[in-house]
């Protein structure tokens, strides 16, 4: 199938499937004798599973991991589920620190008065780091 098959079967643009080529995510496509992107169905399968892996907000990094041991039957459970504990422990970090900058953000709009004047406490906390 061409690029835009494969992107249709997978969810992700034409755009997406040559950028994951370049960085090595998926193998480079086989080609035709025109220069066309040919795909089977297992390359549709690993762009599924890039796009899974994406939507549970794991990085390029992360996923050629995830990529090497589904394709690895000879691995461990231990390996994957160390590597998603790694990564619940980074998107509780990151929810931490999104939740910091919420309340930081709330403390300077109730502190707005919202009206006419120039004054504003949210541009004066920005100004001073708060």
């Amino acid at each position: 199938m061409n690029i835009g098959q494969a992107a249709k079967q997978s969810g992700l643009s034409a755009k997406m499937i040559r950028y994951y080529e370049d960085i090595g995510l998926i193998d480079a496509a086989k080609r035709t004798d025109a220069g066309y992107r040919i795909y089977t169905e297992q390359d549709v399968k690993t762009l599924n599973f890039i796009r899974h892996a994406r939507e549970l907000g794991f990085s390029a990094e992360q996923m050629k991991g995830l990529i090497s041991l589904w394709k690895n039957t000879d691995r461990s459970s231990a390996e994957v589920k160390q590597l998603a504990l790694k990564h619940i422990d980074d998107l509780n970090q990151k929810i931490k620190t999104l939740q910091e900058m919420v309340n930081t953000l709330e403390q300077s709009v109730s502190c707005c008065a919202g009206n006419e004047s120039p004054d504003c406490s949210i541009l004066e906390h920005i100004e001073k780091g708060h």
